[in-house]
């Protein structure tokens, strides 16, 4: 778990942290392996009979004060009572893992007759976070339409199909694939899901649906796959004439990858577009006589959602013993202590929701969504907004229904995790869609071209990392201050505050929280009296054979995956600044932009483009001009003209340096760029979606790229260098490296020797920063080589932002870096007066 503060001396209290102009707050990457420091936490067990403060609920940690037979909260300072328990467990401190570490992650024990039972379990929600997958070969087709049940020829061999059992202690992920779609798009989605399969763990469970203007369920439990397709109705208010589990049980739709692998292999040649005759009553359909096609997207995910979540399709309902019952009820009761939720007022409907099981579905989108509900009119984006007087930014950037946003939470209460795949370049509507995705744990891809795409390295990135999954994470902070804003991809919970439901987390995953103070008086003076946050992150994760082999020392013959529910607990204590100095020394200028990205991004969904960037700008002008007044730069009576005095560059505060060339970077970043400058709205959405949950290093790459300078492949010349062409010409070298987060450019000199290696040679330096690079990212990012004076090189001088007008637009909101701050420094004046 890394954490990572604006600054690491908190202000004293408001007066200091609004005199300052710095944001105050932090990011949290839960499911981080390491601390931002590469401290890993201290494992242990007893999760379940950890002490917490009876006052503020905050657990017992290394920096709360322990006596014999009490404790007092480091948070809130509330004396509390130990149990006898408890006192024989930390009269041997070393034995504990919270007494050793202040990061901790702690087993919560599963309520088993045995041991063997615990490591055989199959749980009553099944994890179906990081692996799945479906099968086809021949295919036997059954239709329903209503009541009418249309079989072809090799109907009656459906029959004689024997079942396989299948253990459903394993991850679920469903295949959603739109078969409305070219060719190109359906090799790709193949060549996705391939390597898909590769990196899928034995054991992993897989259904495969198609859908156009009908569902389609694959089964590929016998020697015949059998796809069984349901129409969707065409209208906007529509559902599915019939449950997907009448049409196919799920145990029936769900395989196991280590035995159907081949079959699955074969299965994905089968897909081919929907025909235009079996398109005919889609396409006959119209909007305002507007001709529409067959995807209905939005009836799809709704029903496969409730089909994963639904009674009997749950993964807790298939294997529900006594075994997996006291599991789940020793669950629900930890999830609702962590929660302070009186767990026997609640129904067994209710306690089930937080543990509902993890199925993780990846939907492919060859384009927006046009049939049945869920449709999307997409002729917004061809209005011309100019013409009458709207500010087109703000018009395509909110959702046109709240159709997704609330099938959202059907997701989250099914406990299913959505990623969106757009293979696209035509509007999609991205905007209204990508609520299914982030508010359920999942995330949103965007492909605008089939032919460079990396589709396939994403999906095998993604499936390749471990996952945490059903996740709950809780903020507590010391008496003196709470936390304001909560920013990221998670699902809020509808009754407590500071409670996000996370039904998938990865280790890249980063959320962050700005503060504010409880009231006017602020932090003590007393050195005693220390802030403190303490982040409590309850999640499950499938454990290997070979981990629990190493854990427990059980023989592996068969594939076991065995469930875990574990406790991270990270508690940090920050240092208060006396002075606006130790303030300011303090700053991180990466984590205030990741907390800037996630303000100005709400901004402009509110009031548009142009809003957010008056923000981003206007927070730069107070924060200098609060800067100059604090360290008295300005002298009125110096006889020197103010402007010349004021300090745009923070020379004097090396911590603040990097924070105007990161706001200038970020309003030239697609991101907050206006529309008329061609900046498509779905690709400021999938900027949106991608900067909104990474961490702060990569967000600055991403915003600021890495430029470096090489002066052979095997030597580096300089480190960094600014994005302007000065800095190429200057530095003399050869060879240049920019890294900006999405993609990766080599760049060679027009002047560089003939006799340099072009490409760089697979050993050398460069190529092993280069890979280093990609295996670290959570993206597979595009690699490109560029020779100047040979080759187009505007992909490499387009990231050259330092220079005016760099894009030959021409438009006069494109400036330089230089002119930038003199703009600034204008504006400061102007505030300053």
């Amino acid at each position: 778990m890394a954490v990572r503060a604006t600054v690491s001396r908190f202000p004293v209290d408001t007066d200091a942290r609004e005199g300052s102009g710095l944001l105050w707050g932090v990011t949290v990457t839960p499911f981080a392996a390491v601390d931002e420091n590469g401290n890993s936490p201290a494992f242990g067990s007893g999760g379940d009979i950890l002490p917490r403060c009876e006052n503020c609920w905050a657990y017992f940690n290394t920096y709360c004060e322990l006596e014999q037979w009490a404790w007092s909260c480091s948070l809130c300072g509330t004396l509390n009572g130990l149990s006898s328990a408890a006192v024989e467990r930390y009269s041997l401190p070393k034995s504990c893992a919270e007494m050793c570490s202040s990061f901790v992650d702690l087993e919560l024990p599963l309520d088993g007759s045995s041991e063997e039972a615990a490591m055989q379990a199959r749980p009553v929600y099944v994890a179906a976070v990081d692996l799945s997958y479906v099968n086809y070969g021949k295919l036997v087709t059954v239709v329903y339409n209503a009541s009418l049940v249309v079989q072809d020829k090799f109907a009656t061999s459906y029959t004689d199909i024997a079942f396989q059992t299948v253990n459903c202690d394993q991850p679920v992920i469903c295949g959603l694939t739109s078969v409305e779609s070219s060719e190109e798009f359906l090799e790709l989605t193949k060549s996705a899901l391939l390597a898909a399969l590769e990196a899928l763990a034995p054991g992993s469970l897989f259904g495969l649906a198609t859908f156009s203007h009908k569902l389609g369920l694959y089964d590929i439990q016998g020697p015949i796959p059998v796809v069984k397709n349901v129409f969707i109705p065409p209208d906007a208010e529509g559902t599915l004439p019939i449950g997907l589990d009448d049409v196919m049980p799920l145990l029936q739709f769900l395989a196991p990858v280590d035995t159907c692998k081949d079959h699955i292999a074969s299965a994905l040649e089968t897909l081919r577009p929907t025909t235009s005759w079996e398109r005919t009553t889609a396409a006959g359909q119209s909007l305002d006589g507007v001709l529409i096609g067959g995807r209905g997207f939005g009836v799809a995910m709704e029903a496969l959602c409730n089909y994963l979540g639904s009674e009997y399709g749950n993964t807790f309902a298939l294997g529900l013993n006594d075994f997996n019952y006291k599991t789940q009820m020793l669950f629900t009761r930890l999830m609702f202590d962590f929660f302070n939720v009186n767990f026997a007022c609640l129904s067994f409907k209710q306690m089930l929701f937080p543990l509902s099981t993890a199925a993780r579905i990846f939907a492919f989108l060859s384009g927006p969504p046009d049939y049945g509900a869920g449709l999307l009119d997409t002729r917004r984006y061809g209005e011309q907004y100019a013409s009458k007087g709207e500010d087109a930014d703000r018009a395509l950037l909110p959702e046109q229904t709240p159709f997704y946003k609330d099938l959202a939470a059907v997701a989250v209460q099914a406990g299913v995790c959505v990623d969106i795949f757009a293979v696209t370049n035509e509007y999609t509507d991205l905007a209204s869609l990508k609520f299914l995705s982030i508010e359920s744990g999942g995330s949103l891809f965007l492909y605008t071209s089939t032919e460079d795409s990396t589709l396939p390295q994403d999906m095998y990135r993604m499936l390749s990392r471990p996952y945490a999954f059903g996740c709950v994470l809780r903020l507590r902070t010391s008496t003196e201050f709470k936390p304001g804003n909560s920013y990221g991809h998670f699902f809020p919970d509808p009754q407590y505050e500071n409670v996000q439901h996370i039904i998938c987390c990865d280790s890249y995953a980063t959320y962050a929280y700005d503060f504010v103070f409880e009231n006017n008086v602020g932090f003590s003076r007393n050195k005693s009296d220390v802030p403190t946050i303490q982040i409590a992150f309850q999640y499950s994760v499938v454990v290997p054979p070979k981990e629990l082999s190493n854990l427990a020392g059980v023989s592996t013959n068969r594939t076991i995956h065995s469930l875990k529910r574990r406790l991270r607990i990270r508690t940090l204590q920050f240092g208060v600044a006396e002075n606006i100095n130790e303030l300011y020394d303090s700053c991180d200028p990466e984590v205030v932009l990741s907390l800037l990205v996630h303000k100005v991004i709400l901004a402009s969904l509110d009031e548009g483009v142009r809003e957010g960037r008056v923000l981003l700008q206007e927070w730069l002008v107070i924060l200098i001009a609060q800067y100059n007044d604090a360290l008295k730069l300005v002298q009125y009576n110096s006889g020197l003209s103010i402007r010349s005095q004021i300090d745009v560059a923070f020379s004097q505060c090396p911590q603040l340096q990097p924070l105007p060339r990161l706001i200038f970077a970020l309003l030239r970043n697609p991101l907050l760029r206006f529309h008329e400058e061609g900046v498509h709205p779905d690709y400021r959405i999938y900027l949106q979606c991608l900067f909104s949950v990474l961490e702060p290093s990569s967000l600055h790459r991403a915003v600021y790229p890495v430029l470096t300078s090489f002066a052979t492949p095997d030597k580096q010349a300089y480190p960094r260098h600014s994005l302007s062409r000065a800095a190429l010409i200057t530095s003399g070298s050869p060879i240049f490296f920019l890294d900006a987060f999405t993609i990766l450019v080599v760049f060679y000199s027009s002047t560089a020797d003939p006799s340099l290696p072009f490409p760089p040679p697979h050993d050398c330096l460069l190529r092993i920063t280069i890979n280093k690079l990609k295996q670290e990212r959570c993206i597979t990012p595009k690699l490109i080589f560029i020779r100047g004076g040979l080759d187009d090189a505007s992909v490499f001088e387009n990231f050259l932002i330092e220079e005016q007008d760099v894009d030959g637009s021409g438009l006069t909101s494109v400036m330089g870096f230089v002119s930038f701050l003199e703009d600034i420094t204008q504006k400061v004046l102007e505030f300053m007066k």
